[in-house]
């Protein structure tokens, strides 16, 4: 399962990060479309904008095929066939696709047989680990294993604190998830919504111990192609590329990263590189504790009398600590004379009155 992403890079640096080589060899950048959709993001969760990847051949008549365009997209299936203007209404979510529905499914089977495959591009994905023990669960940050190159072995040769770690990211390599997309036009006319879903396989034998399910990922720019250009790969030699991967790599991360509304680098932060900040206490916290600190006049109440010494608790030695002897021995002589005078000056007892 897939059910949260990063994608934190601006439009130039992204289009940059999918430079790829055409039919003829040359290499070349994939046009932007409605760049000004695109949110980048930390922490995108479903039914938010994403950046993928499609072949050019699905916006334009008698383009090539292998050409690229990036486009973002909504997280979460719309099918064609939808009736209903109010997206809220469907019955179903579909942000995820298993491998082994997707030729069973409409919602799946439907946009496939008209070429409709697409890349979903990332920093990469967060999953959690459920504890056995407690309920809590440790959110994990997944991606490709990265390598150091000329220009980011500065950034990313000593990675020892959260600043010098987004800096590497802009370095790195994007995650590239196998999806399947759909365009939905509303029943009553406007414009038509572009939306997609992420393929899950099985885990790969790392990832099995942090979640079942992971994405399909694309390994490398062959993959990435063959996945893409509908044109000259058909559907069933396609989904031939639809595997577990252990090309992989992840590290633990923040609790920050629960909430989709945060969107800080501290969500892939490794969790040994993230600071701990005290917790500031609220406007009515403050003032309580400034009240508790303000002293009030009290009545004076009797003293209460000693304890006998049977009711102090006893502690292991351990975590007592011992007073020195005392200095001179004339301090014990004075204390023996201080308790028999506190004994004769104690007033006798009241007699009754006839």
């Amino acid at each position: 399962m897939c059910g949260r992403t990063s994608c934190h890079l601006p439009t130039d640096v992204l289009r940059r990060a999918c430079a790829y080589h055409d039919r003829q060899g040359q290499q070349r950048l994939p046009e932007w479309r409605d760049a000004e959709k695109y949110y980048p993001s930390y922490n995108k969760s479903p039914q938010s904008s994403s950046p993928v990847l499609l072949s050019r051949l699905h916006l334009e008549k008698d383009a090539d095929s292998s050409e690229r365009v990036i486009a973002p997209m909504r997280w979460g299936l719309v099918p064609c066939w939808f009736k209903e203007a109010d997206l809220s209404k469907m019955p179903f979510n579909i942000t995820n696709c298993r491998s082994d529905t997707i030729l069973e499914k409409r919602s799946f089977k439907v946009p496939l047989g008209k070429g409709r495959r697409c890349v979903v591009l990332a920093d990469g994905f967060y999953e959690w680990q459920r504890s056995q023990v407690t309920s809590q669960s440790q959110p994990y940050f997944i991606y490709f294993p990265q390598v150091k190159t000329e220009k980011a072995e500065d950034a990313t040769g000593a990675v020892d604190s959260a600043e010098t770690w987004g800096k590497a990211w802009d370095n790195w390599r994007l995650l590239t998830m196998a999806g399947i997309f759909d365009c939905w036009e509303p029943p009553e006319g406007g414009d038509p919504l572009y939306s997609y879903t992420i393929i899950t396989v099985d885990s790969c034998k790392s990832l099995t111990d942090i979640h079942p399910r992971m994405p399909a990922i694309l390994d490398g720019e062959e993959a990435v192609s063959k996945w893409l250009d509908f044109g000259e790969v058909s559907t069933q030699e396609a989904l031939k590329l639809i595997h577990p991967t252990e090309n992989i790599a992840f590290h633990p991360v923040s609790s920050v990263v629960n909430n989709s509304r945060n969107n800080t680098p501290e969500c892939l932060t490794p969790l040994s590189l993230v600071v701990r900040k005290e917790p500031k206490a609220s406007g009515s916290s403050q003032m309580m504790m400034q009240w508790l600190a303000t002293k009030s006049p009290k009545k004076e109440e009797p003293r209460s009398p000693q304890k006998d010494k049977s009711d102090v608790p006893q502690w292991p030695s351990q975590f007592l600590q011992r007073s020195p002897p005392p200095a001179k021995r004339a301090a014990s002589g004075l204390l023996d004379r201080w308790l028999k005078r506190d004994k004769e000056e104690e007033p006798a007892a009241k007699r009754p009155h006839c």
